[in-house]
């Protein structure tokens, strides 16, 4: 079950079908507890979240506690999983859960909402008839310059646009990189607080930006790179 990627207006983004099947729910598997919480909140369950049961699936959740959570499902009961923003199970730890259903035989339900790599991707004018999502890069400088580097030369080869992400507070590390290292001719989106009041989608050449780099700041972005 898709969660808004910014504050504000749920409408906008949120499905009313996906709003009645939340308020109809009382487990969820979530990324994090206090986030869940706020949304189901918001989403039509305040008064309510006492009576949920909610149960924590993240990158330090270990496999035979994975396993477990097959239980929840006894007796046809539904479940509803919740990642901290935008789609669930797509650069998300909720895949874990995913691929458990399939393998115990549970349907898998995936309902409309909001995704940034897709949004980004519609609004930046770089080629969407062959795209790559490359998650996260290589957090050190010296192994992230070489895998820009290497996106770069695909996406030369292929004609493909390289969309990747990063954790936020080493956004401006990132855009320093791949400024320092790219080239002047490729074509670069920066899509930052996408859905959000000062959503900002732009495309320019590495030669442009570098004459006025954006300061993105902490603020959730997704990069796409096309050479």
């Amino acid at each position: 079950m898709p969660t808004p990627l910014a504050e504000g207006d749920f409408s906008a983004v949120l499905t009313t079908a996906e709003l009645e099947v939340i308020a109809s729910l009382r487990c969820f598997v979530v990324e994090e507890l206090r986030t869940a919480r706020r949304f189901l909140s918001a989403a039509g369950l305040r008064g309510h979240i006492d009576e949920l049961e909610l149960h924590e699936l993240n990158e330090h959740t270990s496999p035979a506690e994975v396993e477990a959570l097959a239980g929840l499902f006894d007796g046809g009961r539904n479940v509803g999983l919740l990642s901290e923003a935008g789609l669930p199970a797509v650069a998300d730890p909720g895949a874990l859960l995913v691929d458990l259903c399939h393998r115990h035989g549970i349907r898998v339900v995936p309902m409309v909402g909001p995704s940034s790599l897709m949004l980004a991707l519609m609004a930046s004018g770089l080629n969407g008839q062959s795209f790559a999502f490359k998650g996260y890069l290589p957090a050190k400088t010296p192994e992230r310059r070489r895998a820009l580097q290497e996106l770069e030369r695909l996406s030369s080869r292929l004609g493909q646009s390289q969309i990747f992400i990063e954790t936020p507070y080493r956004n401006d590390a990132m855009l320093t990189d791949i400024l320092e290292c790219c080239n002047p001719s490729t074509k670069l989106c920066i899509a930052t607080n996408v859905t959000a009041a000062d959503e900002d989608i732009r495309t320019k050449t590495v030669e442009q930006w570098k004459k006025q780099k954006p300061a993105i700041g902490k603020r959730p972005t997704v990069f796409i790179l096309c050479a």
